[in-house]
């Protein structure tokens, strides 16, 4: 038996995780994927391993078990986007394809010519991806993000995983990008399936704030409703000396286990501000982030440092230096820090009031609104996959119990009298 998707051909120019997940689950349905790669740096995702090795936190194993989990079932190919050679190539391929997808920035896409407008000119056919950090519209529809800047800090994941002097400390990787990853997949197949019917491509976005939303939409949805937060239902905080003294502890767990495995870059994890906001980075490529980093701190010394241009020298002096960043964060608060920081790949850890009143989240289409026949009008979190030419939509609110049971039965051709007997039996409410 044929495959699912055999004989779609799908061109991958992605990188990292969450849109290369997507690609590779079109793979293993049988679509021919090609993987576009950089023909001198490759997909960063390929050093992945080895970095996470370097500092002190990777899995010990000479096989790259995590390129092979994101990209099998593809083929690759190398192509410059920035010369125009290999954008002539990149539009040649395209002629044919049935799906483009990438996460590529929107100021990227318009740079290498691979932007909807000009791709539908080139293939009116064409289903085209792309996953995002924040959407497509909104003030920080650009800004550079990893699942676990919007996907995990920015939808209040760890604010809800946590209680006071009991924080949550951990997160594996790809776990919102897997699911971004697949909730994107759900798209590209109804995309397909559209076009299978109709004959006509579209474009498909998502995103990882999104879709972080929709991961924990059982609190945002309750937050949406009541106008509450967690901390608003919970008993009494615990006395601030009993917080610190649980702070304190896993303060010196944390330090152990920082120093049993040798963190290597003060450019990741957590630093917090003067106004005691959480500031998570994720910065896997801190050899181009070093000096716009230091520099938004104000230490051009430490950015044009000879020991530190390489990621050996900055290793040395990890504690250090996290020492004292630490010490150049807590000068100032979030809303002070935002525009120096801009650029640089981080997130605030939100509260969930604050997840559902942000800004690029409500811009960015995040929630619906719509009216309901007992509560007005409500907002819920909208769905994740983003259609241009078959959108969601809500037109029906949740049903009461058994509201349809009559309408149903009828659409089926039983009579009025086949209902009113099978009430009478109990066979139906």
């Amino acid at each position: 038996m044929a495959m699912a998707l055999e004989g779609v051909k799908v061109i991958d120019c992605s990188q990292v995780a969450a849109v290369p997940m997507c690609a590779r689950l079109l793979g293993d349905f049988g679509a021919d994927v090609i993987h576009i790669e950089n023909p001198v740096t490759g997909d960063y995702w390929r050093h992945f391993t080895e970095a996470q090795k370097e500092m002190g936190v990777g899995w010990p194993n000479d096989f790259d078990f995590n390129w092979e989990n994101y990209n099998r079932n593809k083929r690759s190919c190398t192509v410059d986007l920035s010369s125009a050679s290999g954008r002539a190539i990149m539009h040649k391929m395209l002629e044919s394809a049935d799906v483009f997808v990438s996460n590529l920035r929107s100021f990227e896409l318009d740079r290498f010519e691979l932007d909807y407008e000009t791709l539908k000119k080139i293939n009116p056919r064409i289903i085209f991806g792309n996953i995002t950090g924040y959407g497509k519209k909104g003030p920080d529809k650009d800004v550079p993000a990893y699942d676990t800047t919007a996907f995990w800090a920015r939808s209040s994941f760890p604010y809800l995983m946590s209680m006071p002097g009991v924080p949550c400390i951990g997160y594996r990787v790809g776990m919102g990008d897997n699911v971004a990853g697949m909730a994107f997949a759900f798209g590209i197949m109804q995309a397909l399936y559209v076009r299978e019917r109709t004959g006509i491509g579209q474009e498909v976005d998502v995103s990882l704030l999104h879709c972080g939303l929709y991961q924990i939409s059982y609190d945002v949805s309750a937050a949406l409703i009541t106008g509450l937060d967690v901390a608003d239902l919970r008993a009494p905080d615990p006395p601030i000396e009993l917080q610190m003294k649980a702070q304190q502890a896993i303060m010196e767990v944390m330090a152990f286990y920082s120093d049993r495995m040798q963190i290597m870059s003060p450019l990741g994890g957590m630093y917090l501000t003067k106004d005691g906001r959480q500031l998570a980075f994720t910065i896997l490529q801190p050899d181009r982030y070093w000096g716009r980093f230091c520099r938004a701190l104000g230490r051009d010394d430490l950015a044009d440092h000879p020991k530190y241009q390489t990621r050996e020298g900055r290793s040395e002096d990890t504690p250090q230096l996290r020492q004292i960043f630490q010490d150049i964060f807590v000068t100032k608060t979030y809303d002070e820090w935002r525009p120096l920081l801009e650029g640089i790949p981080y997130a605030p850890r939100q509260t969930l009031k604050e997840a559902v009143n942000d800004v690029q989240a409500r811009e960015s289409g995040c929630f619906v609104a719509y009216d309901h026949p007992q509560q007005g009008r409500i907002e819920q979190v909208e769905n994740p996959v983003m259609m241009s030419e078959t959108p969601p939509s809500v037109r029906m609110p949740a049903p009461e119990f058994g509201q349809h049971t009559e309408e149903v039965l009828l659409e089926y051709g039983y009579s009025w009298e086949d209902i009113g007997r099978f009430k009478e039996e109990g066979t139906i409410a």
